[in-house]
């Protein structure tokens, strides 16, 4: 083979990659419109963000931050429930869309998928049974304290959280447990904590519209009255490859911001707004 012939099907092959590549680009966003349905992968048990109301619906803040989402983009929004390590994992070869499931950007996720936009922030605190003498930060070094597996709530009472995110306030892991006891949901650390002071845990660490929420609905805990442990920027996430969506994305996340759409879904579901970390 010549050179020159050589140089030739160098070209053409590159131009067919060209192609293929723009064959892709898009192609979860032109499903979606075609369609008009944008299947959203989030959690199934985790009130206030997402959870099955008195109806066996899913609801909370997550669900309908969701639909306003699919809505500007034509369509509405069909959810499921997979576990979490598998939506954080990637390459979710179509089976959803777009997870709006509260998910940190973590360095490690951003290699296996794409966060268009952080749509809000949520202060991490630590929680104590109501009748627990617990206090401050300080007095939890050495105890016993749950966190949801998988989470940053599990990097942080490690002393391994990194956040790198834009707006995040500077934290501390400052506390240093004796026994760390890990759960598959949010749930779980909760449902310890109410048995009693120190019958199966000290303390938690939780988000706390997820505190607040479980207060509500009767637990008898309360959060430790000092600042909060970190911030988390909650993003939503899709799968690597589709710049098209991830702009689109982006721009109706920053509307829903301007117009005050995200700080109402906030206020209702949270009773204050956290679109900017406080």
């Amino acid at each position: 083979m010549t050179l020159f012939k050589s140089l030739c099907l160098a070209a053409a092959a590159g131009a067919l990659a060209l192609s293929a590549g723009a064959a892709e680009a898009g192609a979860t966003l032109d499903r979606i419109t075609q369609k008009k349905e944008m299947v959203v992968a989030t959690a199934a048990n985790w009130p206030p963000q997402s959870f099955m109301n008195k109806d066996n619906q899913l609801d909370g803040f997550d669900v309908d931050v969701a639909k306003e989402i699919a809505k500007r983009l034509g369509a509405t929004a069909r959810f499921i429930t997979p576990e979490w390590g598998i939506i954080t994992a990637g390459n979710w070869n179509g089976r959803w869309d777009i997870s709006v499931g509260s998910m940190t950007p973590t360095t490690g996720r951003t290699r296996v998928l794409d966060f268009p936009a952080i749509y809000y922030y949520t202060p991490y605190v630590f929680a104590v049974h109501k009748a627990s003498k617990l206090d401050s930060r300080a007095a939890l070094n050495g105890k016993t304290i749950g966190v949801e597996g998988g989470t940053t709530s599990e990097d942080y009472i490690n002393g391994k959280l990194t956040i790198d995110a834009v707006g995040v306030p500077a934290f501390t892991a400052d506390v240093k447990p004796g026994d760390i006891k890990t759960y598959g949901d949010s749930v779980g650390p909760l449902d310890d904590l109410r048995l009693g002071d120190g019958v199966r845990l000290d303390a938690i660490v939780s988000a706390l519209p997820t505190i607040d929420a479980a207060v509500k609905r009767g637990y008898p805990i309360r959060a430790i009255n000092d600042k909060p442990a970190y911030h988390e920027p909650l993003a939503i996430a899709i799968d690597k490859g589709d710049a098209e969506l991830n702009a689109r994305l982006a721009e109706i996340v920053a509307a829903l911001k301007a117009e005050g759409t995200l700080k109402s879904l906030s206020e209702k579901w949270y009773g204050i707004d956290y679109t900017v970390a406080k």
